[in-house]
Parts: structure tokens; sequence; C-alpha cells
């Protein structure tokens, strides 16, 4: 049962990364897009109403799928937080407890990171929709307003 719970608490990881890898490609291209549009807007302003308008629409959908992803990692995140624990609840009967010793070693007071201890995995990723969702915020209002 402990390898079964390790090995679904593996592939909840490994989804979690394409999910990551596809929000983050996304993104970036929509980012892209975006700019390369609202450079044409700003070059050429008279009857590019309509190119405006849809650089502000691709922003709006750039913002949808910024808060899509964070809500996603916020979903993966409980997931993964729940078999940890059940992991965790079957190494207390074990003579050795791999898992748990791990967070003690990456939790314990040595210098690490911005904060002086290991930063996990998950704050900094939950960072990076928010980076998007913002600079989403900024295009549009940029565009809309050129």
């Amino acid at each position: 049962m402990y390898k079964f719970a390790v090995d679904m608490a593996d592939r909840v990881a490994s989804r979690r990364g394409t999910a990551n890898n596809f929000f983050l490609t996304v993104n970036a291209a929509l980012t892209a897009f975006i700019g390369i549009l609202g450079g044409a807007v700003q070059r050429q302003s008279n009857d590019l109403i309509s190119d405006r308008f849809s650089a502000v629409i691709i922003a709006v959908v750039g913002i949808v799928f910024s808060l899509t992803w964070w809500v996603l990692l916020r979903s993966y995140r409980d997931l993964s937080q729940a078999k940890w624990d059940v992991i965790a609840r079957i190494e207390d009967r074990l003579a050795i407890r791999p898992f748990q010793d791990e967070w003690k070693v990456l939790k314990a007071e040595q210098p690490r990171g911005l904060r002086g201890r290991y930063i996990e995995l998950s704050v900094v990723e939950r960072v990076v929709p928010i980076i998007f969702l913002i600079l989403y915020i900024a295009l549009a209002v940029r565009i809309g307003t050129a």
C-alpha cells in the first residue's frame, strides 16, 4: 500500500508539472501576441480600433487563464497534501520514514532561499500566475488607453 500511495503522489506531481508547462506556454504565447498586436496599435493608431479591442480581449482571456492556472495549482496542492498526509500516516507504522525525515531535513534551520529556509515549489509556482495576471491587466489598461 505504501508503494502504491507514493506512486499515486508521484503521478499527481507529474500531472501538476504537465499543467504548469501547458499554462506557462499558453501565457507566454498570449503575452507575446498581445505585445506584438499592441505595438502595431501604437504605431498605426488611425483605424485600428478592432485591433486594440482584440488585444484587450486577448488580455482578458489571459487574465482568465492566469486565474484558472492559480485555482488548478491550489487544487493540485490540496490533493498532494492529502496524499502526503496519508503517506506520513503509513510511515508512522514503518521502521523507517524516508519522506518525513526528508521534510525534517529541509525544514531545519539552515541558511537556504530568500527567507533563510527551504522554499517549497508550491510557493514559487503560485507566484507565476499572479505575475502573468498583473502583466495582462497592465497590458489591457495600456492598450485600452493607447
